[in-house]
Order: structure tokens, then sequence, then C-alpha cells
């Protein structure tokens, strides 16, 4: 099924465009956006100009067109702070849905947090739960606390960065006075909310917006100077953010929107977001921010297939991870054959050579997902696929993952061949030391199992290994004959032997 989400904003208007599936994931086809800025002639007039609204129409009707060009099944658009306040909210969503046959539902913000926290704990992994969630938008903010099973608690206050810009901020950069302006408007809007949620005891904190993602973009440029192509489930901890923070209050709109990591269109809006992260650090007594690039077109995008096919996500991150991985090996048009194969004779030499390798749950986690997308790359050419691996994961939205875990995982997939780890590789090279000798040692086992379905028959239905001293046997136990599932998982066990000193013998059992 082929949907188009509109998020009709405060700041901007938002299209997405996907082809949806019935576990709940979808594979984007169109992103567009247009900033129309509906919040600040609301919050100076109380309504949307003529000139805006004719904006607004042809905005819908590009956004339709695009959509109706990629044949799509289903149109959802929904409105939010702007045209729920505007005085001619109502008369420019009947005109757009006159014009261009687009129906814009306007919704509440307790509407808004429910599709706002849908897309979020689909998009990033909520442990520990419960997290505390803000999307900070143009006109409103909306405050959720839930878990992987769903919301918990949910308000709207009247606090998104554009309408206290515009209100409170007079100078730039920010005056003292226009600072007070916008500590104390947030301190009475947060505080009562703060009291509200203290008893279900939130044990992280995740922001999703723009602003919010802008501002964890700065703080990663700041603390390694380059910004990951996704911040989704980027974490940054309250002293690396103060410092972006002072930076912004002290400068001009101009060198705000020159500054590593922002967006510059959001340069007039990233001093109130800032004062607001900080503020609510203090209120609500968090240190860590935990960023999704999920939202409410997201959100909107996950209802409506929830409307057709429910989808139960558990509270398992696995959940998460898996479904983003298998859905990148789908829309690559993997050997699932193949890949669920290397897979799970992977996860079974880690398990058996433990007393080797010595690496944890979440190494194993990840020797599995490399197992399912090794191959991928020959969805773009068979020569040098393994490069090609590296960088469709890297480039390939995957939810739940933080942006290391995003490069370990390329790294990892990249040497299921025979060329080893090189510091100039890349992501190899954007790993610590410590992460490179961890995915240095999970290819030695991934470039084995692969070795092992080298007819891609999936004729190996299992694997033990025996340790003694600088020896190790691979039993491999087969069905049916095996040779070339031996000679390939001897072709390939130099870096096991080199990293882990011993000597390997790969046999089949029974001999």
């Amino acid at each position: 099924m082929r949907i188009a989400a509109v998020d009709a904003g405060t700041n901007s208007f938002h299209l997405l465009v996907v082809d949806a599936h019935r576990d709940g994931t979808f594979v984007p086809l169109l992103r567009e956006k247009d900033m129309l800025r509906l919040g600040d002639e609301v919050g100076r007039d109380g309504r949307v100009s003529d000139a805006t609204s004719e904006r607004a129409v042809e905005t819908i009707r590009r956004f339709r067109a695009m959509a109706d060009s990629l044949g799509v099944d289903e149109f959802v658009a929904c409105g939010t702070s702007a045209l729920r306040e505007a005085e001619n909210g109502s008369a420019l969503a009947d005109r757009i849905h006159a014009e261009t046959g687009v129906k814009i539902r306007v919704i509440s913000g307790r509407e808004e947090a429910r599709l706002i926290f849908g897309a979020i704990r689909t998009s990033v992994v909520i442990d520990p739960a419960p997290a505390l969630c803000f999307d900070l938008g143009g006109g409103s903010l909306e405050v959720m606390v839930g878990d992987g099973g769903g919301l918990l608690w949910s308000g709207s206050v009247k606090l998104g960065v554009a309408r206290m810009t515009s209100e409170l901020v007079e100078s730039d950069p920010p005056s003292a006075p226009d600072l007070r302006r916008l500590r104390d408007r947030l301190s009475a809007g947060l505080a009562p909310i703060a009291e509200a949620v203290a008893d279900l005891e939130p044990a992280m904190a995740i922001g999703s917006s723009g602003t919010l993602c802008s501002l964890a973009g700065m703080v990663a440029a700041r603390a390694g100077g380059s910004v990951p192509l996704s911040v989704n489930q980027l974490s940054f901890k309250r002293d690396d953010f103060l410092a972006v923070h002072d930076e912004l209050l002290s400068s001009t709109s101009a060198e705000r929107a020159r500054m590593p990591g922002g967006d510059s269109r959001r340069a007039d809006l990233l001093p109130a977001g800032a004062v607001f992260l900080a503020t609510a650090m203090d209120l609500f007594g968090f240190e860590d921010l935990t960023v999704s690039e999920w939202a409410l077109r997201e959100g909107i995008v996950l209802d409506a297939i929830g409307h057709h096919d429910p989808v139960d996500w558990s509270e398992d991150r696995g959940d998460i991870r898996r479904a983003s991985v298998l859905n990148l090996c789908r829309r690559s048009n993997w050997d699932e054959a193949h890949g669920r194969q290397v897979s799970r004779l992977a996860v079974e030499l880690f398990d058996h050579a433990l007393p080797l390798h010595r690496l944890g749950p979440d190494d194993r986690e990840l020797l599995e997902y490399a197992g399912l997308v090794h191959d991928i790359g020959q969805h773009v050419a068979i020569e040098s696929h393994h490069k090609h691996t590296s960088y469709l994961v890297q480039h390939g939205s995957l939810r739940g993952f933080a942006p290391g875990e995003v490069d370990a995982l390329a790294a990892l997939a990249r040497y299921h061949r025979r060329s080893n780890p090189k510091p100039g590789h890349e992501p190899y090279n954007a790993l610590d030391s410590a992460i490179q000798e961890r995915v240095t040692k999970l290819s030695a086992l991934l470039r084995i199992a692969d070795g092992l379905d080298r007819g891609h028959t999936g004729v190996v239905d299992s694997v033990d290994v025996e340790i003694d001293r600088d020896r190790a046997r691979l039993t491999v136990h087969a069905a049916a004959d095996c040779e070339l599932e031996l000679w390939g998982a001897r072709r390939k066990r130099d870096l096991f032997e080199r990293l882990f000193g011993v000597t390997l013998d790969v046999v089949a059992a029974g001999r």
C-alpha cells in the first residue's frame, strides 16, 4: 500500500510518501518540505494572511500532484497548532479541500502527541523505560511519557519555538531581557508538567522535531568535528549541549546559520530551542537527551497502516531494530534464504567460540544483523558488493540504532569477504579503537559463517566448536554433502586463526 502523509505544521508543511508493509515498516519514496511560517502571522495577527493562504494552497496542490504521480492509495493530511488557533484556520482548511481535493484534519494537541509518540517508539529504542518525550514544534510543545507498550501520559502547551521567538525575542543576538522572558515563560509552562509526570519516574529523555535534531547535530559537530548521516537515536550529555547553548545565545542569526550541524533555515529559532532544552533539563532533572528523527508525519503513516493492519510492537528493543534491518534487506532485493542462513550460523559460531572472543550480548546482536545484510550490496553490483553493502547500511535510515552502531554494522558487513580491516577504510576509521577491535573479531566469525553457505543451498544444519589450547575444531553437521561449504569455511579462516591464536580445523560430522 502506498501512503502519502502531510504534516501541515506551524513552521512548515511536510510531505512523506511511502510504500507501507503489514508489519508496520515502510519505505520512504519521497520527502518534500515548504517553510511557510504560518505561526509567525498567527502569533502576531491571529490569522493567516491572504498571501500565505495562497502559498499554503499552492503547496498542498503541489504535494497532491507529486503524490498522484507516484500512484498513492491513501492521502492523509493533519493540521496542527497554527491551523487550530488561526481565526481563519477552518476557512483555510476548507479552501484547501475545495481547490486541491485534500482534506486536512485539524487535530488536537493530545491527538498530535499520540501520533508523535507512535513514531518515536517505532524509531528509538526506549531503554530504560519509561521515556519522557518532547516534540518541540513551531506553535506547540507536546510532552509525552510512555514505554514500548504505549503512551502513559501526554499534554500539549503553547511553547513552540516560533511562537516564543515571535512573542518574546526582540534582539539578535537575544538580549538579557529576551532570555529572561523566555526562561520565565518556559518555567511557568513546564513546572506543572514536571510535577505531573514525576510519579511516572521517567528513566530517559527523548526529543523530536527539527529544532531538537538540529541541536543534536550541532552538539555532534562540536564534539567530533563531523555530523552523522543520521542523528536518529543520537544521545548527548548536558555539559556538551551547554557549550553549544552558550554559543547560540551569543551569536547573531547569520552566525548561527553557519554553525556546523545546524539547519540554516532554523537559525532564528535556535536560541528559543536552546533555552527550552536547558530549562527542561533543570526542571525535569535529566542529564542526557536522545533524539528521534521521526515525528508527526511518520506517526501519521504508522497510524494509517494500523487502521488496515494493526501492528503490535512488544517492548523488546530487538523488534524495532530487526524490523528495520529486514526492511532494508527487502528494499535491496536480498537473497533471503542465504542471509538468514549466514545470520543463524554466525550466531551459533559466536556462542560456541565465546571462550576465544569474550564478546557480549550487544555484539551477538550486531553479528546477527550483519549476517542478514552482508550481501545486500549485490543489489547495486556484484563487483565490490561488500563496499556497496556498507554504503547501503550507512544510508539505510535504520531505526533503533545509534549513529555509532550504524557505523559498526556497516564496517562489519564490509569485511565479510577476505579483505582485512584497515584504518583508512570508511566507516571503520570513524570507530574508536575498542569498537574497531570488536568489529574485527565479529568479522572473523561472519566470514566463516558466509563460507559455510558457499553454495547458497542451506545444507548446513548446525555447527559445534571444540577448543583445546592452540587448536580449535569446527564440526559441521549437514544432512547432505557439504564439501563446498567445508571448503568455503577453510578458505575464510585465516583472520579467525590470527586473531585468536589458534589453528582451526573444519570437518564434517562423522569424519
